[in-house]
C-alpha cells in the first residue's frame, strides 16, 4: 500500500529524499513473576496478553522491589503492562492501598483508565475502583472519588491545584499510596518539566508525612539517558529499563521534503520558499486514505490541525465522495463527550 503510494511519487521526486526499511524484531517473552496475583494474571490474560515481554517483566520486577523504575521503549511495546502488574498486586493484596496515574492529556489518561476498568471489572479485582479526576469530573464524582477511588487518574496540573493544595481532604488516599506512574514523563522537560518536578517532590514530601513511601513507575518514549531524567524529575535514584522486548513488523521509513514554488517566489534575503510542510501533509495524507490506510499526522498547532483534515477532505473529494468522511482533526479544545466520540 505504501509502497504504491511512494512508486507514485517516482523514485526521480526531488520531495521522497530518503526511504529505508527496517526489518521486522521477534518477541522476547519470559514467565509471569510469581509474585503476581493469580487473579491479575487472569485478568491480563482475559485482556488479549498471553505472555509478557522481557521488557515488562523487568520493570515490574524492580518496581515490585520498592525500585523508581523508568520503562523507555518504543511506541506500542506495552509499556502500561509494567505498572499494572505491581500496581493491580499491591491493590488486590491490601484493601486500603491506593495507587496514581499521572498523564500529560486527558486523551491518554481517558485510554489507560479504560484498559483498568477492563481488568477490573469482574470480583476480586472490583474494589480498586479506578476513577478520573480532571476538570472533567463533575463535583459529585469528585467527592466520591476521594472518598473511595484507590486507583486515581489525573494529570499534574489537578494533582496540584486539586489534591496538593486541599491534602487533608485526601488524607485516606495518601496514607496509603503504593504506587504513582508517570506516563510519558519525556513530554516534562524545559520549564514545564521544572513545575511537574516541583510538583512530585510535593507529592513525596507530603505521602512521607502521612507515613507513606510510593515507588515511581515511569514510562518514556526512547532518550538518550532516560535513568537521568527520570531522577530529575522526581528528585531520586531511578533504574531504567530500555531493552525492548516486543514485536515489531517491518517498517518503512521515509522523509519528504516540501517542494520549491519557484524562482520567482522569494523569501527574505532572497531565499527560496517551499511549499507549506501542511499542504504538502495533506497531500500524502489524502494519497494515504485513498488507498485505504489508517493514517496519522501530527501537526504543531490547532490550526494546522485543522486546515490539514481541511484540505485532505478537499482532495479526496474528487476521488470519491465518501471518503472525505474518514478524515478527521483530533486536538485540544474539543467538549469532553466530542473528544471521547473522536
Amino acid at each position: 500500500m505504501l509502497n504504491r503510494v511512494l512508486n507514485g511519487a517516482g523514485s526521480g521526486d526531488p520531495r521522497l529524499t530518503h526511504v529505508t526499511e527496517l526489518p521486522p524484531r521477534a518477541a522476547q517473552v519470559t514467565k509471569w513473576p510469581e509474585w503476581t496475583s493469580p487473579e491479575v494474571i487472569a485478568a491480563v490474560q482475559a485482556a488479549g496478553v498471553a505472555e509478557p515481554w522481557s521488557h515488562q517483566i523487568r520493570a515490574a520486577e524492580l518496581a515490585a522491589a520498592g525500585r523508581h523504575v523508568v520503562v523507555s521503549t518504543g511506541t506500542a511495546s506495552g509499556k502500561s503492562l509494567a505498572y499494572q502488574l505491581p500496581v493491580l498486586t499491591a491493590l488486590q493484596a491490601d484493601p486500603r492501598a491506593t495507587a496514581l496515574y499521572l498523564s500529560p492529556t486527558k486523551a491518554l489518561g481517558a485510554d489507560q483508565l479504560r484498559m483498568v476498568n477492563e481488568l477490573t471489572s469482574e470480583d476480586p479485582l472490583r474494589n480498586v475502583h479506578p476513577a478520573p479526576y480532571d476538570g472533567d469530573t463533575p463535583a459529585e464524582i469528585r467527592q466520591w472519588v476521594r472518598a473511595h477511588a484507590r486507583w486515581v487518574f489525573t494529570n499534574p496540573d489537578m494533582l496540584h491545584v486539586g489534591m496538593l493544595r486541599s491534602h487533608q481532604r485526601w488524607a485516606r488516599f495518601f496514607r496509603q499510596l503504593k504506587y504513582v506512574v508517570v506516563d510519558e514523563c519525556h513530554i516534562y522537560r524545559g520549564v514545564f518539566g521544572s513545575h511537574v518536578a516541583l510538583v512530585l517532590r510535593r507529592l513525596r514530601r507530603l505521602a512521607a508525612r502521612y507515613g507513606a513511601d510510593p515507588v515511581f513507575v515511569l514510562c518514556s518514549a526512547t532518550t538518550a539517558d532516560p535513568a537521568a531524567t527520570a531522577e530529575k524529575l522526581i528528585g531520586a535514584p531511578c533504574v531504567a529499563v530500555t531493552e525492548d522486548g516486543s514485536p515489531q513488523g517491518a517498517r518503512t521509513v521515509a522523509l519528504w521534503e516540501p517542494p520549491l514554488l519557484g524562482a520567482g517566489v522569494t523569501g527574505e534575503n532572497g531565499a527560496a520558499v517551499r511549499r507549506s510542510a501542511g499542504a504538502e501533509a495533506a497531500t500524502v495524507m489524502a494519497d494515504l486514505v485513498a488507498e485505504g490506510a489508517r493514517t496519522l499526522t501530527f501537526v504543531r498547532s490547532r490550526r494546522g490541525a485543522e486546515l490539514v483534515a481541511m484540505d485532505t477532505r478537499r482532495l479526496l473529494a474528487d476521488v470519491d465522495a465518501e471518503l472525505p468522511g474518514r478524515v478527521a482533526a483530533y486536538r485540544a479544545g474539543y467538549l469532553a463527550e466530542d473528544r471521547r466520540a473522536l
